[in-house]
């Protein structure tokens, strides 16, 4: 990649990130490298290097060689889901437990965040709008990256890598639970991680927050009729 064509490829990466993150672009979705250079106005080299750069985090699947290959939006699978947000769920326990770690004062600030975000998500809990999916999508997102900010740069990147992979699992499962008010009960273990994290508990806050995502898989099979996770989803 030239230094040209360098600061390209980052509005390039961030406009399909964003499409494939709100599943504007649906899973399974094609990604013609002319086609994006057309709608995009670059060049071939910073479309290749946006996408390239969305399959090393997983949102993107390319087949073939490097010139020839074949780009579409990563699917979405039980299987995928499961592995994901057990592994979230773990890395977020360590964050609470850190989160719990810290000086009171800072610990009751983090608290007093993560609490208004639960308070305006429980607001949502009887009301199905369609208006009010995106939001608590967001709130729902929001929640966990507060007490994620105490962890250490190398949870933290962690985390952050593995943030665009399940932000798009978490809309579906945010949506799942508006549609069928059932909010309540993840909103009743965000409750209990933020006790656990204003008590200076580590190893409760720890487990809530693992217990959380656990949980979490557990509830979106109920509402979609699967043991686990959502059906598999293609363009």
């Amino acid at each position: 990649m030239t230094a040209a064509s360098r600061p390209l490829a980052l509005p390039v990466y961030e406009h399909l990130r964003a499409g494939i993150v709100a599943l504007k672009l649906a899973p399974g979705t094609p990604l013609v490298e002319v086609d994006l250079c057309a709608r995009l106005h670059v060049s071939r080299t910073p479309v290749r290097t946006a996408l390239e750069r969305l399959h090393q985090e997983g949102l993107v699947t390319m087949t073939g060689n490097r010139t020839l290959g074949r780009a579409t939006v990563a699917p979405l699978t039980p299987e995928d889901m499961r592995e994901l947000f057990l592994l979230v769920g773990a890395l977020d326990g360590v964050a609470a437990r850190l989160a719990a770690e810290l000086e009171p004062r800072a610990r009751r600030r983090l608290v007093k965040n993560a609490s208004a975000a639960n308070r305006k998500l429980r607001a949502l809990a009887t009301r199905t709008r369609a208006s009010d999916i995106p939001l608590a999508q967001a709130l729902d997102l929001h929640f966990h990256r507060i007490y994620e900010a105490a962890a250490g740069p190398r949870l933290l990147a962690k985390l952050t890598a593995l943030h665009a992979q399940r932000e798009r699992y978490v809309r579906l499962y945010t949506q799942a639970l508006v549609h069928a008010h059932s909010l309540e009960e993840s909103l009743a273990e965000h409750d209990a991680i933020l006790a656990a994290i204003e008590a200076g508990d580590g190893e409760a806050a720890e487990r809530q927050a693992a217990f959380n995502y656990r949980n979490a898989l557990e509830r979106y099979g109920r509402l979609t009729g699967g043991p686990e996770g959502p059906p598999s989803r293609q363009g």
